[in-house]
């Protein structure tokens, strides 16, 4: 109950009279002018501006209890609950139920209309002083008793409003009787604000009863109601004002970021179309650690940029049209399907750029084998021909006797047997040299002279051969002995001698594998030549058993120059050294071969390596893209639900990454191992690289999108469950969850949610009108973000250029124009100067020095605007 000291029935003694005196009336004792309830009606009525029941003039007590039970009906019309406050109590005086029926008056009339940013009407009415106060040292309102005593909160709610009446700066918390007496003074002259309060009282008073200030402090939140509501204009401009700073803010970001990432696109695309080496193998190998270096250094960054990129797109897309603004459209050149296709030709090229390095490297080795290959056949073909033109060029066989002529002869028959061998050998260095030539050896002119220099040669030998031939058959004649032992070493010694030096050749020859079987093969063919030399030898000693049975028929005869045999000039020597050396290749081939076996183990290691890795990543990826994909879906729990698992994922994919940087390190030494197949596994490294990157970007599209959706559930007032309703359509009708509708799919989801569409002409003529919104690209497909869009559209509001009008109308008095001076005054500095740069000038009737057109502003703000 309310007390009855001296505040209460001075100050709701004189708020009452604030009102009554504009009937022509007052009361002088509150305890008895109410009793007969007629002043009590009339005050109602006042404050009120309705007209009460007609009151009972007669004067018996049953009439005066009639009048207040009027004005009490009346007052519990307006939803006020009287509790424990009785017509009986009021007629027979009673002070405390009569302050309490004031008080309730007061509540109602004065302070509950009171509501800034819909607090309770005592909230509201604090937030308001504190606001008002705010920037006025020893000021600090935190209550309606203590915080006023001072008097200098009362001084600042009015020099904040009239600033020409109060100095506040001559003011001193110490002298608050002073200060009470202006503001007090100063409000009833000016404000027509009687005074309510004593100010002995509060000063004296421990703790000043809060009801008396609120009664007075409502006195001057309604005398300043009018600068109340230009606040609330300028508040409402502030709000607009900032969404198109921040939105200003995001499309230059936007246009930097594309910009930059566009312009190393531009420049990194020639390094990868470009196709130019200097033809080694070592140049090769040096454009691909550049490549790696580029995969591991230069690409990361610029994948978080596209990502960051496509997420501050459409978070300011999403903004706009919550704001009601225009969709932003970049530069020419610079929207986000031009990053897409820009960014899509830079993985072509890198994929083009790889595949074509690795197949250079394969070129070139095979290049370096082939050119080993020619110059060790050419070396021993050269050693082979040296002194040959001379030998066919002498004329020897002029001073020989028969048998030494005769011996000639079958020499030279032995050498053309010699020299048809030599053919093959020939042809495989033209072939080599033709090959050298057509996979475009770096050294192609050096090989091609030398190939040319044996051709040349080789005809030569030929044609000389066939001249010393006819110039034997021609003494032929009178040549008749021969030696048959000698013919016979020769015979048999030159072609055992070219099987020696081809094998000397194979045990020595260069050779090239990829693989553990490609190796095992020549093993296999090694082993099957080491079971033939058991033959070779019987050879070997048969042959030497000739020279034997020569030195021993020569000795028994004494036959004169009988040990030279005329007729070839290997002799059993020659056929020993190169026996014996032939012998010492071939452990020297097994170790070679064996040598390589541990190379190609080794080989089959890594790619037995990089798959057991490879084949538990890319499924892994593949997992977490499918849940990924399932959360952006909406199927799991409310938005925050979705964002709090979606971070959780992007935290476990970062975690992951050390299992990528194991993979590429395997990957490389399996690329330095010159190893290109692998059939343990299907995943590439490029696959498992392009479904990394995917997967992160899947992750930050998604996030943004929750948040998107979050921004729009919460800025339009939507619930979680018609949030959850939306997605739970959307989903049914998205059977192969592609996170899109076709236009029949979007009208069933439509009729689904409640949204009537007619079956008629003019129901597809709506239902065209709504597709033109939900898909003003005319795809043939409504994405989940632009339904959600038009879904809270339709069940939610948003502001206007309408209201931004009415705002800045309010701000300029009623005028059609604003000037600077008061955009400055009511707006915050950097929002005002905004306003001024941007406006036009007013040029309509009326129009005053300075004026500005805040219509044709606001407008633009909602419309195709550079602002």
């Amino acid at each position: 109950m309310i007390s009855t000291n001296n505040s209460f029935l001075q100050t709701f003694t004189a708020w009452c009279n604030s009102h009554l005196r504009k009937a022509g009336t007052a009361i002088e004792n509150i305890e008895e002018d109410f009793r007969n309830g007629l002043k009590l009606m009339l005050l109602l009525e006042v404050i009120s501006g309705e007209t009460l029941p007609k009151p009972d003039r007669g004067k018996m007590r049953f009439h005066k209890i009639a009048n207040v039970n009027k004005a009490l009906d009346y007052i519990a019309s307006k939803g006020v609950k009287l509790v424990s406050i009785g017509a009986e109590e009021i007629v027979d005086g009673n002070l405390k139920m009569t302050l309490g029926m004031i008080w309730t008056i007061i509540l109602r009339f004065a302070i509950q209309d009171i509501s800034v940013e819909e607090m309770t009407a005592k909230e509201g009415l604090l937030l308001w002083c504190q606001r008002k106060t705010a920037p006025y040292k020893n000021v600090n309102v935190q209550n309606f008793h203590l915080s006023f005593k001072d008097g200098l909160a009362f001084c600042a709610l009015i020099h904040r409003h009239r600033p020409d009446l109060i100095d506040y700066n001559k003011l001193s918390k110490d002298n608050p009787l002073e200060n009470l007496n202006t503001a007090f003074d100063v409000a009833e002259k000016y404000l027509d604000i009687p005074r309510m309060l004593d100010p002995d009282d509060l000063i004296n008073t421990p703790k000043p009863d809060e009801r008396a200030i609120m009664t007075y402090v409502s006195c001057y939140y309604h005398a300043f109601q009018g600068a109340q509501q230009a606040e609330t204009a300028a508040n409402r401009i502030c709000k607009v004002l900032k969404v198109n700073q921040e939105n200003e803010r995001l499309m230059e970001e936007y246009e930097r970021l594309a910009s930059d990432l566009l312009e190393w696109i531009r420049r990194t695309m020639p390094w990868l179309n470009s196709r130019q080496t200097d033809n080694s193998l070592a140049g090769v190998q040096k454009k691909l650690e550049e490549y790696r270096t580029y995969r591991r250094k230069h690409k990361p960054p610029r994948v978080e940029q596209k990502a960051k990129l496509e997420t501050n797109f459409n978070t300011l897309q999403t903004k706009l049209r919550l704001s009601n603004r225009p969709a932003y459209m970049p530069t020419e050149g610079k929207m986000v399907s031009d990053i897409a296709n820009a960014w899509k030709g830079l993985e072509t090229a890198e994929k083009s750029f790889e595949e074509w390095l690795l197949s250079e490297m394969m070129r070139l080795e095979r290049l370096e084998h082939l050119a080993q290959k020619f110059k060790h056949k050419a070396d021993a073909h050269e050693e082979w021909t040296r002194g040959k033109e001379e030998m066919l060029q002498s004329q020897d066989f002029r001073q020989c006797r028969l048998n030494e002529l005769k011996a000639l002869k079958k020499k030279h028959e032995a050498f053309e047997s010699d020299l048809a061998a030599h053919q093959d050998r020939v042809e495989q260095i033209a072939a080599i040299a033709q090959e050298l030539n057509t996979l475009d050896y770096h050294d192609s002119i050096s090989v091609n002279a030398r190939c040319q220099r044996i051709c040349d040669q080789w005809d030569r030998l030929g044609a000389l051969t066939q001249r010393r031939r006819q110039a034997l058959d021609d003494a032929e004649r009178i040549l008749e002995k021969i030696d048959i032992l000698h013919l016979e070493f020769a015979k048999r010694a030159a072609p055992f001698n070219n099987w020696l030096d081809g094998t000397r050749e194979d045990l020595v020859d260069i050779f090239i594998v990829h693989t553990v079987e490609e190796i095992q093969g020549l093993i296999d063919a090694h082993a099957h030549f080491k079971a033939t030399l058991g033959e070779a030898d019987k050879e070997y000693q048969s042959i030497v058993g000739l020279v034997r049975e020569v030195e021993s028929i020569v000795k028994q005869h004494q036959v004169p120059g009988g040990l030279e045999n005329p007729y070839t000039t290997l002799t059993a020597h020659d056929l020993t050294r190169k026996w014996g050396e032939v012998r010492q290749l071939v452990p020297q081939r097994d170790a070679t071969l064996q040598a390589e076996l541990r190379k190609q183990q080794n080989n089959e290691m890594l790619r037995r390596q990089f798959a057991e890795k490879a084949n538990a990543v890319g499924p892994w990826i593949e997992r977490q893209l499918d849940a990924v994909t399932a959360i952006g879906m909406g199927l799991h729990g409310t938005l925050e639900d979705q964002l709090h698992r979606l971070k959780e994922y992007e935290q476990g994919v970062y975690a992951y990454k050390p299992h990528i940087e194991e993979l590429e390190k395997i990957h490389q030494a399996v690329q330095e191992s010159m190893i290109f197949e692998n059939r343990y596994t299907q995943y590439t490294m490029e696959t498992l690289r392009v479904g990394w990157e995917q997967l992160l970007t899947s992750i930050n599209r998604n996030i943004n999108e929750v948040e998107n959706q979050i921004l729009t559930r919460d800025s339009k007032g939507i619930t979680q469950e018609q949030l959850n309703e939306f997605r739970s359509s959307f989903n049914h009708f998205d059977k192969n969850r592609t996170g899109r509708l076709t236009p029949e799919e979007f009208k069933s989801c439509l009729v689904s949610l409640g949204y009537s569409i007619g079956k008629d002409r003019q129901g597809d003529i709506d239902f065209q009108r709504i597709l033109a919104v939900v898909d003003p690209n005319s795809t043939g497909y409504v994405h989940f973000d632009a339904f959600l869009d038009f879904m809270t559209r339709e069940s939610t509001d948003t502001d206007t250029a309408e209201q931004v009008i009415d705002s800045f109308r309010i701000l300029a008095a009623d005028k059609p124009y604003i000037l600077p001076d008061e955009l400055r005054r009511e707006l915050p500095p950097d929002q005002a100067e905004y306003c001024i740069q941007r406006m036009p000038p007013f040029k309509g009737p009326g129009a005053v020095p300075g004026a500005l057109d805040y219509m044709s502003f606001s407008t633009a703000l909602y419309g195709e605007s550079d602002l």
